[in-house]
């Protein structure tokens, strides 16, 4: 069904292409590999698709090729299970070829169709055994398939087992500061670019306050309204992905374990370390049940865990992760904006940009001191340092100090706010925030 797809924005929406996912996707695109967009809810993947529908069409593709279900949508309620699905595809593709449309199948129902024919699945998790249908579909080559889903569990392991090896996972993130800059010139009148440095710092500071969720975008900037949309967003993932799915007992705990990994972003994060401080707030609980609890906020795709990587040593260290939020926006909607978490706010910000561009990352330890990031692809390895201020000798030498301990000789840098510090020190580059990030 594709009746809707010629205009996949609303009308008040401002539209920004984020060429990077459409490119990763076309690069795919006629090969027999299911392409996964994972990604959690409200990021943009649902747009994603509609816009890959509108270059296929471009590309001379028929509408009647084209497959496009989306399970948020009550038009493809009927469709609860992998047996439905399938039966859904397959009478879509000989209705279609009954209509006269140009079509190609390997089924033996729909061998008298001809041309290309694409399968699109937008949180495809919401079907039961899913990946049965999918696998299916690569093995009767009834089309070409791209998938989302915001659930990783889901997108990995059942996946892994029955297309091994005949699936690319793309992961779609909130935006970065460089597409929160497209998406707010879209929305100003005539789409005019904000060029000067005093209007970037204005919209990184609405960035660090609402997150990178594109639908913000479609709102007046406004406390009261965004956080509203916010809380109500997040509201939904805990209770659809997380208590509904999981069957959670004990909503109040598990509210508060949210609350209280919302609450240390970019700190470091145990199950025995929150058990401790829920037996000092007088709250029963054990171990596992915060290890389970964990688990499940991060296959929501809520939240990150770095490890915390021995730099000497060369071997990670177990139990000891750090959590980061996948949108900053989200906190702000449950818990308020505090000017006194900033720092921390400032590491989650680079965190998701380094994981944007491709980075492996990692907390890196060296003589019991901290490096905030170990950003690792291919061959390129870097080693970085965040804070908001350089503005005392001390905060030079912690940031600066700790990099020099690493004697090898990959890029050593630190990240802060101050605009006008030097861009160097004893072999150490310096970058002021705003600047990385447009990079």
């Amino acid at each position: 069904m594709i009746e809707t797809m010629n205009n996949p924005r609303s009308d008040t929406a401002p539209f920004v292409v984020r060429e990077r996912y459409l490119s990763a996707i076309e690069a795919f695109i006629d090969r027999p590999v299911v392409k996964v967009l994972k990604g959690m809810r409200r990021v943009g993947k649902s747009v994603i698709m509609r816009l890959l529908i509108e270059r296929l069409i471009d590309r001379g593709v028929p509408g009647a090729n084209i497959l496009y279900i989306n399970k948020e949508s009550l038009a493809f309620d009927a469709i609860k299970d992998y047996r439905d699905l399938y039966r859904y595809a397959v009478g879509y593709f000989q209705n279609g070829a009954a209509r006269g449309a140009s079509v190609t199948t390997a089924t033996s129902a729909s061998a008298s169709v001809t041309g290309r024919t694409y399968i699109l699945i937008d949180e495809v998790q919401e079907i039961e055994g899913w990946e049965r249908a999918v696998a299916s579909f690569m093995a009767d080559g009834l089309g070409d398939v791209v998938i989302s889903g915001s659930n990783a569990s889901l997108l990995s392991s059942e996946l892994a087992t029955l297309l091994s090896g005949r699936y690319v996972e793309i992961p779609v993130y909130p935006l970065t500061f460089r597409e929160f800059l497209s998406f707010s010139n879209a929305k100003r009148d005539g789409g005019d670019r904000m060029d000067t440095a005093a209007e970037a710092e204005r919209e990184f500071k609405n960035y660090l306050r609402y997150g990178g969720l594109p639908g913000i975008h479609q709102l007046p900037a406004n406390d009261e309204i965004l956080f509203s949309y916010l809380n109500a967003l997040l509201n939904t993932v805990l209770y659809k992905d997380v208590i509904t799915r999981h069957k959670i007992r004990d909503a109040s705990i598990f509210d508060k374990l949210v609350r209280y990994l919302f609450d240390n972003v970019g700190n470091i994060t145990t199950a025995k370390r929150i058990t401790d401080y829920f037996k000092s707030q007088r709250i029963r609980t054990s171990v596992d049940t915060i290890l389970n609890y964990i688990s499940y906020v991060e296959s929501s795709l809520l939240i990150d865990k770095a490890p915390r990587y021995d730099i000497k040593g060369k071997r990670l260290l177990e139990f000891f992760d750090k959590v980061f939020l996948n949108d900053i926006g989200l906190r702000h909607g449950l818990i308020g904006y505090r000017e006194k978490d900033i720092n921390g706010l400032l590491e989650n910000i680079v965190f998701k940009e380094l994981q944007a561009r491709g980075y492996n990352i990692s907390i890196g330890v060296i003589d019991q001191l901290e490096i905030d990031f170990i950003a690792e692809k291919q061959n390129e390895k870097k080693y970085i340092q965040v804070c908001y201020s350089l503005g005392s000798e001390a905060a030079i030498e912690r940031e600066f100090g700790n990099l020099e301990k690493i004697k090898d000789n990959y890029e050593k840098m630190v990240i802060s706010m101050d605009r006008f510090f030097p861009a160097e020190r004893n072999g150490i580059l310096h970058r002021y925030l705003i600047d990385f990030l447009l990079e």
